[in-house]
């Protein structure tokens, strides 16, 4: 089978670029260019090229920190490749060429800092996942104790983090007299854009003071929320995606019809029209996006790693399997209903019961087959704002939080390392060897401050998910889950 590439784009019978890929520019600099960003930002971007093919500044130029894998499977595609949206009436397909070039961070770290400071970059935006912003999840600073941050810092090699990548190419720009860009973050972290910014001005201080003060006077930090569901890409994909398309497309991706991304209008350099895209309900441009931000943290993310948690446990390997099972349904829904959407800050125009109600079915959806053990990655960097943070709330407010307080129960029993069948399964997490030898005891472990900050102090909160902990090691989920619905 013949490889996806320009030369093929007019024969194939499925949605692909109309615009002049030819004369794109490489206004957009993407750090961590995955499966999430290739089915969301991308997809936005290149909708947002179609709508307006005389504006071409908006390619976008990944980046791959670690892993040359993107590269090599995009870059003899031109950085072509398939979205394919599937839900439980079928699959559509789209390719998509909004990707003009992928780098290697670990292979030419010079490349990625000149392609930061061209004078043709406008934004740096990324998805690194929590982990890569070297933060306390607990409190959002910079962790100065994190050994790739400490190794930068140094300044004798080429960096190993983002936000050393991003010092390096602002100082670039700041001493060539270039236009400041816009960072900006879309990952699931609170405040997401506000997080960046303070830990990479702490960053900068360190760094040069000057270079600092340049970047907290001229660039922008929008906060904003992505929402979209996509797994990660298996061989079975490729093969399906390919037959379809007729061309092999060595890297597709997956995700759902839903695609959502609401952000702060706060861009140093221009943006693309990203709100001129046909995707619903598509681009939001508002003035605050941490509403936003809560409310998919919580309903969404919360309500995914409570299913990852119990489904890795009790060997139910994707989403639909766990919301399939009995109660659990029930589960998610009430935990949302009662414990989760009391936290949310008033959201004009939003039907909160209507966006809660249309979450289960996206949970539902078969096609997607979305991976529990992928989504109970990292969890020490996503339990504080999607759980831990609406516990706290309503602890200050003496509500009960039972439900969220098993979910966060189920993450200490996941983190012992095997399931209820006795199989084995590694923890991937960046704090994994810090809290594998607290997990027996739930005292050590919540008192463990980088996740659970001051709620440890709790007794109500400790003594809350220390019996849901004590009832999963006893009784395993289904039979706990039983306990909430007799």
């Amino acid at each position: 089978m013949e490889r996806l590439s320009p030369n093929q784009l007019e024969a194939l019978r499925v949605q692909r670029p109309r615009y002049r890929r030819d004369l794109l520019r490489g206004g957009i600099v993407h750090l961590g260019i995955g499966a999430f960003h290739r089915a969301h930002q991308a997809v936005v971007t290149e909708d947002a090229l179609e709508a307006d093919p005389d504006d071409l500044r908006w390619g976008i130029c990944g980046v791959s920190l670690r892993r040359p894998d993107t590269r090599d499977a995009l870059m003899p595609q031109a950085g072509l490749y398939t979205l394919a949206v599937r839900d439980g009436d079928g699959t559509s397909h789209r390719v998509i060429g909004a990707v003009i070039d992928v780098l290697v961070a670990a292979e030419d770290p010079e490349a990625v800092i000149a392609r930061i400071a061209h004078p043709d970059t406008r934004i740096v935006s990324l998805t690194i996942t929590e982990k890569g912003y070297c933060h306390h999840p607990a409190t959002g600073a910079l962790n100065l104790h994190d050994a790739d941050i400490a190794r930068d810092l140094i300044g004798d090699e080429a960096p190993r983090t983002a936000l050393g990548y991003l010092a390096l190419g602002l100082q670039r720009r700041q001493q060539r007299g270039l236009e400041p860009v816009t960072l900006l973050s879309c990952d699931n972290l609170a405040s997401n854009g506000d997080t960046l910014r303070g830990v990479l001005l702490t960053y900068a201080m360190l760094v040069d003071p000057a270079l600092r003060d340049w970047i907290d006077a001229h660039c922008t930090f929008p906060n904003s929320m992505v929402d979209r569901i996509v797994p990660k890409t298996t061989d079975s994909d490729i093969a399906r995606i390919s037959a379809a398309l007729g061309l092999h497309d060595a890297w597709p991706v997956v995700g759902e019809p839903f695609l959502q991304w609401v952000i702060e209008d706060r861009f140093a350099a221009g943006r693309p029209r990203w709100e001129a895209g046909g995707a619903h309900p598509g681009v939001q441009f508002v003035d605050h996006a941490q509403p936003f931000e809560r409310l998919k943290h919580r309903l969404v993310n919360g309500s995914q790693s409570m299913m990852a948690y119990f489904g890795v446990m009790a060997g139910w390997p994707t989403t639909d399997r766990v919301i399939a099972q009995p109660g659990m349904r029930d589960f998610i829904n009430d935990a949302m209903r009662h414990e989760l959407q009391p936290t949310l800050p008033p959201l004009p125009g939003l039907d909160v019961d209507a966006y809660r109600e249309s979450l289960l079915p996206r949970f539902e959806n078969p096609a997607l087959g979305h991976r529990t053990r992928q989504i109970a990655m990292d969890g020490s960097q996503k339990i504080p704002q999607r759980l831990l943070a609406p516990i706290a709330e309503r602890l200050a407010r003496g509500e009960p939080f039972d439900r969220l307080a098993l979910g966060v129960a189920a993450w200490i029993h996941f983190l012992r390392g095997y399931d209820e069948h006795g199989e084995a399964y590694p923890i991937e997490d960046p704090m994994a060897d810090a809290l594998r030898p607290l997990a027996g005891d739930v005292r050590a472990i919540t008192a463990f401050t980088p996740v659970f900050g001051e709620l440890g102090a709790s007794t109500a909160f400790v003594d809350a998910v220390g019996r849901q902990l004590e009832r999963l090691r006893e009784r395993g989920t289904l039979a706990t889950l039983g306990v909430f619905h007799r």
